[in-house]
């Protein structure tokens, strides 16, 4: 199935365009299109089955899609990240499969906190940051108890941070090949 840490020639390209077009949305929408992740998981499935045959294919479609669920998932049950973003880094994981999109989710939190702190800092807002981000770490599931809408960061299109830890990963594997 995956044996090696690299995207086979056809699908680096593929998943590079579709997070590159989920980012543009994400820019300028502030939401990632179902319809683009359904169709990435779809040309997905069919890439997987094609260089690996069905059953192979389909499994490690899968088991991509599910690692890639489940890394993001419980931010978003946190309420720290959006449906969509947790969709798109299934759809990711559906096509690099499963140790792929574990670097892919760790390099997109990278770029994330990064730019979170960025923009906190700019403006002005880091001690807000940290407070927000303390309340979560300490009252993780509590839903009635929640911080003034007054007292919010506001929204970060984090669609552009996991389109930049893709491409990060991917760029990184490929040049390794050639070394």
């Amino acid at each position: 199935m995956f044996t090696t840490l690299y995207a086979p020639p056809p699908i680096a390209p593929c998943v590079i365009a579709l997070v590159v077009a989920a980012a543009s949305t994400d820019l300028q929408c502030r939401r990632i299109p179902n319809i683009l992740v359904a169709v990435g998981l779809v040309g997905a499935l069919f890439t997987q089955c094609w260089l690996h045959e069905f059953p192979a294919g389909a499994l490690a479609w899968l088991t991509g899609a599910l690692v890639g669920l489940g890394l993001f998932l419980p931010l978003y049950l946190l309420r720290g990240m959006a449906a969509g973003d947790v969709k798109l880094l299934a759809m990711v994981g559906a096509w690099i499969g499963p140790p792929l999109v574990f670097y892919v989710a760790l390099a997109t939190c990278v770029i994330g906190g990064v730019w979170a702190l960025a923009l906190a800092a700019r403006r002005g807002q880091v001690s807000k940051l940290f407070s927000a981000t303390m309340f979560v770490l300490i009252h993780p599931t509590s839903r009635s108890v929640n911080p003034a809408p007054a007292e919010s960061m506001g929204t970060m299109p984090y669609g552009v941070a996991i389109a930049a830890g893709t491409i990060a990963v991917l760029v990184g594997t490929a040049a390794q090949l050639e070394i």
